[in-house]
This record gives C-alpha cells, structure tokens and sequence, in this order.
C-alpha cells in the first residue's frame, strides 16, 4: 500500500530491501503535512538466551533515519542490552498522559516470564565506530531498579518524529490499541480526522453542549488527580508511621524492639519510661507503663528460635530489687514481652511463648508475645492490650465471707426437751 499517507509507522527499517523505500515515502508524506511522524520498534530477540561475550556490552540495536546528507555517515542507533530474568519495570514519575497509558498497558500485561532490554541511545559512524554525540534525545517511559530504561520514546531533534521502543514479545493489540485511542488523537490529530475515526472528536466540529461537557469532564479529571494525590499522601504518612512500630515488633531485637513495644503501649494508653536512661543504666527492667493507678515493670526480650525459661527470672530479679531502687514509687506488678522466633514468618510462629504446661501453671506474671500485641495494634483494639497488661496487676483483697455462728447449748437442749421422742 501506499505509505505516504500512512498515519503510523511499525517495525520500520532504514536498511536498503528491508523497508528503506517505505519508510523514506513515509516520512516525505509526513513532512508534506506538517505532521508529526509517529513509529513503533520492537528491540531484542526473546528466542535468544545466548551468552553475551562481555566485549559486547549491547547484543540488539536498532538505526533511526537519518535527516539530510550533510554527514550521511553518521547516524544514531538505539542499542539494546538484556536483563537478568525477574527484572521489574517500574514508571518513570511525572509522565504525560499518552507515555504513562503505554508504560501501564505494557508494566501490567506483559508476561512475567518474558525478557526486558536496557536501551541506550549512542552515535556511531559508518562500520560501527561509536563515541559521537547522537542525534534527538531518548525520554524513559518504564525502568529498571537501576534506572535504565526498558520503554521509551525517540524524539527527534525538530521534534517533529516519535520513535515509541518496545521489547520483544510484546502483545500488539494492547500497543495498537493505545496508538489509535491515546498517541494518534494526541499527536497526529489530523490522520484521524481525515478518516473520520470514531477515536477523534474534531474541536472545532463540537456543539456548545458537548464542548460543556468535555470542560466539565476535564474539571472533574483534574479534582479526581488531586484527591488522589493527597489520599496517596495520606498513606505514604500511615506507612511510614507504621513500618518503625511493625517492623520493629515483629523483627526487631534491642533498642529497636524496646521502642516499638514502648510505641504500642502509648498508643493504647501508657505512659512509658525508658528505665535504662531514668536509672543510668541496665539495673532494672526495660520500661516502666504507667496507666492510672498502676504501674508495671515491663520486660522486653527477643529469640530467633524459642525464648528460654530463664527470661522469666530476669524480670523475677527486677521486680525483686525494684523497692530498693524506687521505694517511693512502688509498681503493681510486671510483664514480659517476647519476641519469640523472629527469624521466621509471623504465619510460622507458635502463637504462645512457652507451651510447657507445668512451667506456664508456675508463671508469676503475663507473658505477652509481640505478634499478639502486633495484632491488637493493628486493629486499634485498645482495651485488648489494656486488659492483657493488667492481667499483671494481683486483685484487691476481697472481704472473708460471714460464717455463721454455732447455736448455743441451750438452744440444743431446748429443743432435746420439745422432742424426747429423738432420746430413743
């Protein structure tokens, strides 16, 4: 067919039998038009796994036409090195709408198991030689972790050609389908309009009603992105709050774990008091809670397997030693809070600390795991870890119940008399 007047070019070639001609009609009817010439590219063979030799750090690459003949030697190619498998492609930020809609369609349906190419523009000379300045620039739409890109556009130095590099093995219909719906309308309006297409809405063909429309549409485009970048905001700050506590709680050991456990305690409404600062040193247990009248020792310990028994007469020294440090702020009693297995996934861990059942009888106060506290402070479940810690708190002594007092002998031998009967 006739490629003048072509709207879009795919998998072109600047090689002589191999789509030269097509691509130079191409481009002379896209110049006559004043339009801008819109290309797609494939880069890579995913058929081809074969090592690399390491002098050859790019094995595919693809040549962009060249503009006039004033240096017809030099020219700019887009050089493509494949990535290890399991390379995953992230969007670069600040994407107009067109580039992100492409960098999505190929980010969330390629397959996983199908290869990425780091592309890199350079500039050659005839046979090769490379270290000359390329023409046009090279603008990320998907990259790597190292921030080389794996989508991009070519842009030329008029700007006046978009060369859109894809990989391997990429589905077609999702790429033309975002060609005709989202890149066409966008930069070569005038392709669509020529063939009346449905994908198109002429501007200045549009009534006083549906250009309302369309404004009001856009307003309502506008408000929605800005709400959703303050919800992303506000998650972005519950993250950040909770990944310390979380990761803190559930893997951490030391300062680390101390301090998350001391976080979820005034969360659920404790006072915490580091002692190891208040008394200058290791001589007593980790924190002092502090809710109303009650004032409890806390223990903070880790394992990375199960937690040893002996942990519990630790905190049992510290309760012991406590009046002689602070006798004039006595502590109603104490809990230890473990983190049992923390080299294993929360899903794998036992949900109690200790399972022997006689030693567990024998406990002289709560032992609380963190995974538990974890859950209760995830939910927000206050009075959960409220009630949990002051499990540790003994009850108040409650009144003896009244006995009754024996019945006089008088009484018996009163009633003997009214029934002699019983005598015999």
């Amino acid at each position: 067919m006739e490629t003048s007047v072509c709207a879009a070019a795919l998998e072109p070639s600047v090689f002589h039998g191999q789509g030269a001609d097509e691509l130079h009609r191409f481009l002379e009817g896209v110049r006559s038009r004043g339009e801008s010439a819109m290309a797609i590219i494939t880069i890579g063979d995913a058929a081809d796994d074969s090592p690399r030799s390491v002098m050859q750090p790019y094995n595919n690459s693809f040549h962009l036409p060249t503009r006039g003949n004033t240096i017809p030697a030099r020219r700019s190619v887009i050089a493509g090195r494949r990535l290890p498998q399991g390379t995953r492609p992230e969007l670069v930020p600040g994407l107009g709408p067109v580039e992100k809609d492409l960098g999505l369609r190929l980010r969330n349906h390629r397959p996983v198991e199908a290869p990425w190419w780091a592309l890199k523009l350079i500039g050659e000379l005839h046979g090769g030689v490379t270290g000359y300045k390329p023409a046009g620039e090279l603008h990320p739409i998907l990259v790597d972790g190292l921030g080389e890109p794996l989508v991009a556009v070519w842009i030329s130095l008029e700007e006046d050609q978009r060369w859109y590099v894809i990989p391997d093995a990429t589905d077609w219909s999702p790429v033309l389908d975002w060609l005709v719906s989202k890149a066409l309308p966008a930069y070569v309006p005038g392709a669509l309009r020529r063939v009346r297409s449905p994908h198109f809405d002429d501007p200045a063909l549009l009534t006083a009603a549906e250009i309302e429309a369309c404004q009001a549409l856009e307003a309502e485009k506008t408000r929605h992105a800005a709400e959703k970048v303050r919800l992303q905001e506000v998650l972005n700050q519950a993250k950040a709050a909770a990944d310390s506590v979380r990761e803190g709680l559930l893997y951490g050991t030391g300062q680390e774990l101390e301090d998350a456990v001391a976080a979820v305690l005034r969360a659920a409404g404790f006072t915490t008091v580091e002692l190891d600062v208040e008394l200058n040193g290791t001589r007593s247990a980790d924190v002092l809670a502090v809710l109303g009248e009650h004032r409890l020792l806390v223990e903070v310990k880790s394992a990375g397997g199960e937690a040893g028994e002996k942990l519990v007469g630790a905190l049992e020294k510290h309760l012991a030693t406590w009046p002689q440090l602070r006798p004039r702020d006595p502590v109603s009693g104490a809990v230890l809070v473990v983190n049992h297995q923390h080299k294993m996934t929360v899903a794998e861990r036992t949900p109690q600390v200790y399972r022997r059942p006689e030693f567990v009888a024998s406990l002289p106060f709560p032992v609380l795991s963190t995974a538990a506290l974890f859950e209760w402070w995830r939910m927000g479940d206050w009075a959960a870890i409220q009630k949990a810690m002051l499990n540790a708190v003994p009850p108040a002594a409650a009144p003896s119940p009244a006995v009754p007092s024996p019945p006089r002998p008088r009484q018996l031998w009163s009633r003997w008399r009214r029934r002699p009967e019983e005598a015999s």
